[in-house]
């Protein structure tokens, strides 16, 4: 199970989306939750980025609801964590 490590443009994105929509809130905490058991599954659609965001990955989280991330090696355990970084619409976050 990989670690999340919430950076704070993604924690003011998630405030941002989910201030209103309590149903859009528990979709991405279960989104979220799938992504520390296997961040591959197909349900999310994982994938690499390019272009500007080349070195990141998406997963989605809904119709039109992409989360950015990372994954990096922990130094002090050598560990797998998922860094991240945005979430938003589709347009908004590519």
């Amino acid at each position: 199970m990989r670690q999340l490590v919430i950076m704070p443009s993604f924690r003011r994105a998630y405030r941002r989306l989910t201030k209103r929509d309590r149903a859009l809130q528990e979709r991405i905490d279960a989104v979220l939750r799938q992504m520390r058991n296997d961040v591959y599954v197909s349900a999310l659609g994982t994938h690499k980025l390019s272009g500007a965001l080349s070195g990141l990955w998406a997963s989605s989280c809904g119709y039109d609801c992409r989360v950015i991330f990372s994954l990096e090696i922990e130094q002090e355990s050598g560990q797998e964590v998922i860094l991240l970084h945005d979430i938003g619409a589709h347009d908004e976050v590519y």
